[in-house]
């Protein structure tokens, strides 16, 4: 599959890939989301430059955009500015844009129409300049821009030279890992024309576009070497501006094609270092294919700062810690420092265990940890000999940002449990750190993290110290921080772990479970704590009480289940254990949860367990959970007073029969604390055992059995307590199978049960027997074999 990009006439930039292009877009595609921005207390866009941001450390191949998908708009926007400044009072803005990508619309097929009409219209424009006969066209345009200036008349000349470039230079962004043919511009006669422009041509702004213009051709034509040939012979007189560097990613492009590695390695180097826009692009094209290879582009180098950006790609690639040892030596004010420095950082962070569980061993099952236990396994893992190269370049102060050494070191000093210290250089870090809101925001995490990492044992002294950064954490920054960039997440995770097991330490369950949140646990254990009777109970005295502390007012807002999340639960339960007005009692009290329906009747019993179709067949009325309980209310009580023994108790059957797993009424249990899933194995064991057990609804098709007066009756109570009967089977042979993908083939397709037998023996006459037989393919396999 292939997706062709908007196709942006002469603006497109086609950097000097050539063998990795095909590559980047063999991927292209994904989600913007990446793990390291949620595992990390860091923010790297705090103290590099934008253009570096692709740089931060990644799980992806490049950080916040997985891959580079801007090679034929990476320039639209300087492009646009400098002409519209060249023609400033010649041409209007949108007139300027218009003609150089067409509307302002977005575009997405190379042959959209507002496009392909645009490139006419050049064309057309170029023919009046030529025989300076009048045209569609230039009636259209003389109403809007004079045509007769010279500028505007250079304008349109260009564009037109340019389109036949773009030709070739428009690139296709390709879904799909076929190899991306390169395209060659083959028509020398134009490639000298265009030259022969350049040569002629004085006015500076022009001239420097038909020289980049003429690299251009001669990158995509036949000889690339020519291009080369060009540069040398004219880089002097070339101002160093961003078309120069693009033209000079030309000249790397076709070294390394060339197998010239170290050259091409040299020149990248040169451009990342000098032309920001083309950061992600360099990096991705650096590649020194051995140590000889990179000692030569070292070699190469004339001064500091082209030595400093050969370590700077290297180190993005290699090592961080010694690309910024070496960058430091040579230029302790360098730019790339800074995006260096937060990779070395947000990786100290990739090994922390913020979980405070102990993964298992071969021979060990998942431990839960102490917060001295967690604190230990994570000094472990730290760097010594980066946190010493931070701690050194902080302490000198001679970088061109000493706060993000400063912050760097007061971090990395928290996680060796140096709090003092890191007290220090977060204070040292105010002395310079900008005014924006991230800087701000920055420094107050890591002040947070140091001051809750002080807390070895919650008093109420020391919990003052943190209660205004959780509710700025918990509450605050979700609602009031729009930007993207700021990295709050695993802060406010990792503190509700790190609470958690502090009470859990003391021995307050309930408020570990509050900040612990069991229900979002990996496996399928999830509000296990409520299984627990006493903790049900403590936990509902908790949220009710009504003079809680201030961090209890604090843990109890965060908590996602409330009052009547318990209520609804506790309702849930006394229905499965058939304990029907204790269950409408909780159920009162569930509030809100009344708006829940059922999605099918929940009072119906078919031969075919079929969810979908029940859900889709019409009903005349949907039950709430309180009218489901009533209703079950009315025919118990009916049931008492021997009323409709039969239809009463047939109805019972099928209601707590589709409240169970395998009925069409799941939607009963699956909004509480129960859980959610569609196998018994999504369901932590004692919920499993609860919704599959289907004794309730057996006892009350026997119950109809008995009082049924004629045989179609009979027999249909007798398929529905079959139905209990296989499911009772199942859950029994599965019962110590931990998830669907351990089951074991052993090769029995079916059994007769009881009921099944009964049905054959006695009931074959009658025509629910039949209907069993046209619906139920295992019954009639039973019947036939």
């Amino acid at each position: 599959m292939k997706r062709i990009f908007s196709n942006k006439l002469f603006l497109v930039f086609s950097v000097g890939l050539l063998s990795v292009y095909g590559v980047i877009y063999a991927c292209a595609g994904g989600d913007d989301w990446d793990f390291f921005g949620y595992n990390s207390n860091f923010t790297p866009e705090t103290f590099a430059d934008k253009s570096y941001s692709p740089l931060f450390l990644s799980g992806s191949i490049f950080y916040g955009i997985e891959f580079d998908t801007e090679h034929n708009s990476r320039f639209n926007k300087n492009i646009k500015s400098d002409w519209a400044s060249h023609l400033k009072g010649k041409a209007d803005t949108t007139s300027v844009n218009y003609f150089l990508i067409g509307d302002e619309k977005p575009r997405y097929y190379s042959d959209d129409k507002n496009v392909i009409k645009n490139k006419e219209e050049i064309a057309d424009l170029h023919v009046y300049y030529k025989t300076k006969k009048e045209n569609k066209t230039t009636q259209k345009w003389n109403k809007k821009l004079n045509l007769k200036d010279e500028k505007v008349k250079s304008f349109v000349e260009f564009l037109y030279l340019a389109q036949k470039i773009e030709t070739v230079s428009i690139g296709e962004d390709y879904w799909s890992y076929d190899p991306v043919v390169a395209k060659t511009f083959k028509d020398a006669k134009m490639i000298q024309s265009i030259e022969n422009v350049y040569n002629t041509t004085s006015d500076p702004f022009l001239k420097n576009r038909y020289w980049f213009l003429t690299m251009k051709a001669r990158f995509y034509s036949n000889d690339k070497q020519k291009a080369i040939d060009f540069f040398n012979k004219t880089e002097s007189s070339v101002p160093k501006n961003t078309l120069y560097y693009r033209a000079l990613s030309y000249v790397a492009g076709i070294n390394y094609k060339q197998k010239k590695y170290a050259v091409s390695n040299y020149l990248y180097a040169k451009v990342f270092d000098k032309c920001p826009e083309l950061r992600v692009v360099t990096a991705y094209s650096f590649s020194p294919k051995n140590n000889a290879d990179w000692n030569k582009a070292l070699a190469m180098a004339k001064n500091n700062d082209e030595k400093a950006a050969l370590w700077a790609i290297h180190g993005f690639y290699k090592d961080e810690k010694q690309a910024i040892e070496k960058i430091y030596e040579l230029d302790p004010k360098s730019e790339h420092l800074n995006y260096l420095a937060t990779r070395l950082v947000n990786k100290q962070e990739q090994a922390i265990n913020n979980s405070f569980k102990q993964e298992a061993g071969e021979n060990t099952k998942e431990k839960i940890q102490t917060v001295a236990e967690n604190k230990t396994e994570n000094l472990a893992k730290l760097n010594t000999d980066a946190f010493a190269l931070i701690a050194k370049i902080s302490n000198a102060g001679n970088t061109q940002k000493p706060y993000l050494w400063d912050l760097s070191l007061g971090y990395l000093q928290t996680l060796k449990g140096e709090y003092t210290n890191a007290d220090k250089s977060f204070d040292k870090a105010t002395k310079t750190l900008p005014k924006t809101e991230l800087a701000g925001f920055q420094l107050r995490l890591l002040r947070f993290v140091n001051n809750l990492s002080k807390i070895d044992k919650l008093t109420d002294k020391n919990e003052k110290t943190i209660i205004a950064d959780l509710n700025w954490l918990y509450y605050e920054l979700p609602k009031t921080y729009k930007g993207q960039e700021f990295r709050y997440q695993n802060a406010s995770s990792w503190s509700r772990s790190y609470l958690s097991t502090l009470y859990r330490e003391k021995g307050d369950f309930v408020m570990a479970e509050i900040f612990g949140e069991s229900r979002y646990s990996y496996w399928n254990d999830g509000n296990a704590f409520y299984d627990n009777e006493k903790n049900l109970l403590d936990i509902k005295s908790f949220l009710s009480k009504q003079n809680k502390t201030e961090i209890e007012k604090t843990g109890a807002g965060i908590y996602s289940l409330k009052l009547k999340d318990i209520n609804n639960f506790q309702a849930v339960q006394a229905t499965f254990k058939n304990k029907i007005p204790e269950a409408i009692e909780f159920m009162k009290q569930a509030d809100s949860v009344q708006y829940y329906k059922f999605l099918g009747n929940p009072f119906n019993g078919n031969i075919k367990d079929c969810h979908d179709c029940e859900h889709a067949a019409y009903q005349k009325k949907k039950y709430s959970q309180m009218d489901f309980l009533t209703t079950i209310k009315d025919m118990q009580d009916k049931l008492a007073q021997k009323e409709d023994v039969y239809t009463n108790s047939l109805l019972l059957g099928n209601a707590f029969y589709n409240i169970s797993h395998f009925g069409n009424g799941r939607t009963f249990y699956e909004i509480s604390i129960v859980g959610y899933g569609s196998s018994p194995y999504s369901f932590r064991n004692t919920m499993k055992e609860m919704i599959t057990n289907n004794s309730v609804s057996k006892m009350y098709y026997q119950k109809a059995f008995e009082a049924a007066s004629n045989k179609e009756q009979k027999a249909k109570c007798l398929y529905l307590i079959s139905k209990c009967e296989r499911n009772d089977y199942y859950n029994k042979k599965y019962n110590d199978v931990n998830n669907y993908w351990e089951i074991q083939d052993d090769k029995i397709n079916f059994i007769a049960w009881n009921s099944f037998k009964i049905l054959r023996k006695d009931y074959s006459d009658t025509k629910y027997y039949q209907d069993v037989i046209a619906e139920c393919g295992y019954f009639n396999t039973y019947v036939n074999q």
